[in-house]
C-alpha cells in the first residue's frame, strides 16, 4: 500500500531545525501501521534534510556554524551569485546534506533512535515555506 502527502513547512530562519513533530502531525495514518518506510524528499535546492540529535540544541547551532565556515558566503569563485551571498552557499550545503530520508515504521512509530529527530536544515536567509513529499509504503 502507498500513500503520499505534500507537507507544507512554515518558513524558518537560517539553520537546522527539528522537525520530527511537524512530519508526525502531517501523517496521522502512521500510527495505525506496523511495519512499513517513510520516505521525506524536500522539492527545495536550498534546503535539505538529515537526521541528527534531538535532545541538545547546540547539535543544531553547532552543525549551522561548521556549514558556514565549509561552505563561505562570497567565495571568489562563485559564479551563481545574482540571488544574493547566501544562495550558492544554499545549493552546495544541499547537495552535502541531501533532499531525502527514508526511516523505517516499527509499531505505529518512526523506528528512529533515542536521541534521533529530523532535522530541516535551511540554508537561506529568508527562505520561505518548504514543501516536502511524504511517502508511506505499507503492508
Amino acid at each position: 500500500m502507498w500513500l503520499q502527502r505534500n507537507l507544507t513547512l512554515p518558513a524558518m530562519p537560517r539553520g537546522c531545525h527539528l522537525m520530527t513533530n511537524e512530519v508526525l502531525s502531517g501523517l496521522p495514518e502512521l500510527a495505525d501501521l506496523q511495519v512499513g518506510l517513510l520516505h521525506l524528499f524536500i522539492q527545495h535546492t536550498s534546503a535539505s534534510l538529515t537526521i541528527n540529535e534531538n535532545a541538545d540544541p547546540d547539535v543544531r547551532g553547532d552543525l549551522e556554524r561548521h556549514l558556514n565556515v565549509m561552505v563561505p558566503e562570497n567565495a571568489p569563485y562563485y559564479e551563481h551569485t545574482l540571488e544574493g551571498p547566501d544562495d550558492m552557499p544554499a545549493h552546495i550545503k544541499s547537495v552535502l546534506i541531501g533532499p531525502s530520508l527514508t526511516i523505517p515504521i516499527r509499531a505505529g512509530r518512526l523506528a528512529l533512535g533515542t536521541w534521533q529527530g529530523i532535522y530541516l536544515c535551511e540554508h537561506r536567509d529568508h527562505g520561505g515555506t518548504r514543501r516536502v513529499v511524504a511517502t508511506l509504503n505499507y503492508d
